[in-house]
Parts: structure tokens; C-alpha cells; sequence
């Protein structure tokens, strides 16, 4: 299974992504909100953190491979909570992320359905459905996705979602737990680990920062 790819961008249209790795090109799906960040990269070097399915009817043996490319793991992490609500799936996840990771988990974290059935392709029961499914597991993206993070932003993330992971096994509730990186990350944008980032916290709470 390819989890990540690094190429040169040959073109971005519509809902796909030509990537050029060394002779192959891939043709790689990608979501409205990254079509956005990438078209700014044709013709460089990115990479991609992908999800493989199977697209077609099995019953017909009709099976085509296909990729999903985003920025980031946590993009893609959360993608793949998207498509886990009933009735959701790959390719109906593919057309309503019109809008960046932050602004969907916001919405499902805030309980917004209005919001959310303005995304395409989800109406009302849908948006209702993926909150009640999702509203639990989604404080971290609203949290690590979107900040004004450093250079190695990518890194940054993968840290503090560790430490929010580690923080609600001891005991956090997820709003503490986001409470406290955040408040960690505005005072220094960069940690060499999660020990340090975890260590920050615990010393600015032994010191009153709260």
C-alpha cells in the first residue's frame, strides 16, 4: 500500500492531480481544498500522504485503483474518519471537502449541522449523522490543522497530536487537553518531541499558567 509519494506536479484540474515520479505519472485525487494549496506548486516538488481504495462493481469485476493525495497525515486522518460515517464514503467525503480540515472539524465540533449540510453532497440527515458519529473524535484536527505553524509544520503537527493522544490517557478531558497545546504552541511554535512538548505543558501548569 503507498502511503506517501513525492513527485513533481504536472497539473491539477478539477478533482485530480497529475504527480510525475520519476517515468510514471500518477493520477491522484485530491480534495477542493488541496487542489487549492497545490496549484500554486505546478511544476515543483510535493508530497502526498495517500489513501488507496478500489473503485467499481465487484460483482462485475470492474475494480480500477485509485489514490487520494493530501498535505499532510492529519488531513488524511481525518478524511478517513469522514468516510467511516454510514452512507458517507470515499467519493461523497471527496466532493464536500470544499472547505480546509479546521473549518469542517470546527463545524462538527461546534454541533453545526446548517453549516455542514452547506457542504456538497451532505443535506441535513447526513450532517446530523456525521456529528453524532464524529462530534467525539475531532478536537485535535479542529486544534492542529490551519494554525500559522513554523517551517516543518507537518513535524509540529504529528508532535502535538501525540501529546493530546498521551494527555487524554492521563486523564484529560478533550478540551483541557486542546486548552493546554495550544496555549504551549503560541508561546513556542516548535518542539523537538513530544517529551518537550509535554514537559512545557506540566511546567506552566506547576507554575500557575493556568
Amino acid at each position: 500500500m503507498i502511503t506517501k509519494i513525492t513527485g513533481k506536479t504536472i497539473g491539477a484540474s478539477g478533482d485530480s492531480l497529475t504527480l510525475g515520479v520519476g517515468p510514471f505519472e500518477y493520477e491522484i485525487f485530491i480534495p477542493e481544498f488541496t487542489r487549492r494549496q497545490v496549484q500554486e506548486n505546478i511544476g515543483k516538488e510535493i508530497s502526498l500522504h495517500t489513501i488507496e481504495y478500489l473503485e467499481g462493481n465487484p460483482m462485475q469485476g470492474r475494480m480500477t485503483p485509485r489514490m487520494i493525495g493530501f498535505l499532510n497525515a492529519v488531513e488524511r486522518e481525518f478524511f478517513e474518519l469522514f468516510c467511516s460515517v454510514d452512507k458517507v464514503g470515499v467519493k461523497k467525503a471527496l466532493r464536500a471537502m470544499v472547505r480546509p480540515v479546521q473549518e469542517v472539524a470546527t463545524l462538527i465540533e461546534d454541533q453545526d449541522a446548517k453549516g455542514l449540510s452547506g457542504l456538497p453532497g451532505i443535506g441535513p440527515a447526513t450532517a446530523e449523522k456525521i456529528i453524532a458519529t464524529l462530534r467525539r473524535k475531532i478536537p485535535k484536527f479542529a486544534l492542529l490543522i490551519g494554525r500559522d505553524l513554523p517551517e516543518g509544520a507537518e513535524q509540529v503537527r504529528d508532535i502535538a497530536s501525540e501529546a493530546f493522544d498521551a494527555m487524554r490517557a492521563l486523564g484529560h478531558s478533550d478540551s483541557d487537553a486542546r486548552r493546554l497545546i495550544d496555549d504551549a504552541l503560541e508561546r513556542k511554535k516548535k518542539y523537538k518531541n513530544v517529551d518537550e512538548l509535554l514537559r512545557a505543558i506540566y511546567e506552566q501548569k506547576a507554575g500557575g499558567g493556568e
